[in-house]
């Protein structure tokens, strides 16, 4: 199986549009220690030949055109994406599916509660019916996926999208609103993508426990650092994203739970860790964890 990193940023990607921190001078700069990334996405392939894209960031089709693994591949109209798959329903994981409403037949799954916020967006009306099936999966039920592999969503702490926030102190939404991912192959070989979560329960440190490959929220490297940076006024909690370093972060959550190879991803403007000359990426790196960028790859 085969794993290729679309995009590996947060939401606005990095550089942000309108993001004027030091990392995004340096970016912008062409720094090589601060490469640019798109939003994330990840592409997932079990034979080569048929390929899942997973969330449908606004960058998409930058990101189509970046991978050849993704470019078409004969007669006048042809794509290699066979498959689509939500794990949620924030404008960074649904815009991108705009890009694919040029008749092209692929199969888009998503949990009911997804598509149902897509049904209620005329906009999305624009991937023709005939074309795009769109299947609702259950939480915690496998389903078959083009080219041998099998995929299952699950349930991960999270919020709302931002766009459906209504006010109150209770934003973690529903069951479906935020979802995990696992994708695999007829050997059993697996690949988790949590690229959104509040924290971890022992729930989800059990059905991650001993995996082998693990890309996982990477927002934001500690909990206030937007307050502080002074870009914004949330904390990655009231984001739905727990930090990376804090004393119940990623890394604490993650130490004991032997994970083989574990990738951040979903990575914030504002977070060092986007700089590899930080002492943040060093610090990250120690403990085991790489730092996803945009056309990473992985054979799992």
């Amino acid at each position: 199986m085969r794993v290729v990193v679309l995009g590996a940023a947060a939401g606005g990607g990095f550089p942000q549009w309108n993001a004027n921190n030091t990392a995004c001078q340096r970016a912008r700069a062409g720094d090589p220690a601060a490469r640019a990334r798109t939003q994330c996405s990840i592409a997932v392939s079990g034979d080569g030949e048929n390929w899942i894209v997973v969330n449908a960031s606004p960058d998409l089709r930058q990101q189509i055109e970046a991978r050849p693994v993704l470019h078409p591949r004969g007669g006048l109209r042809h794509s290699p994406i066979a498959a689509v798959i939500l794990t949620g329903g924030e404008v960074d994981a649904i815009a991108g599916l705009l890009h694919l409403r040029e008749r092209q037949a692929f199969t888009l799954f998503a949990t009911a509660r997804v598509h149902a916020v897509l049904r209620a967006n005329p906009v999305f009306d624009a991937l023709s019916a005939d074309q795009v099936t769109r299947r609702a999966v259950p939480l915690d039920t496998p389903f078959g996926l083009p080219g041998g592999l099998t995929a299952e969503l699950f349930a991960v702490p999270g919020k709302v999208p931002l766009y459906l926030e209504r006010g109150g102190d209770d934003l973690s939404g529903e069951a479906e609103d935020t979802a995990g991912l696992r994708v695999a192959d007829t050997a059993g070989r697996a690949v988790f993508f949590i690229p959104g979560c509040a924290h971890v329960p022992a729930s989800l440190a059990e059905r991650l426990r001993g995996a082998a490959l693990v890309l996982f929220d990477g927002t934001l490297w500690t909990d206030d650092e937007m307050i502080r940076e002074g870009s914004g006024e949330k904390t990655g909690g009231r984001m739905g994203h727990m930090s990376v370093a804090d004393s119940h972060g990623t890394m604490a959550a993650f130490r004991d739970l032997g994970v083989r190879r574990k990738v951040l991803i979903h990575i914030n403007n504002s977070n060092p860790l986007l700089l590899d000359d930080s002492p943040e990426r060093t610090v990250a790196e120690r403990a085991g964890w790489e730092v996803a960028y945009d056309g990473m790859e992985i054979v799992a």
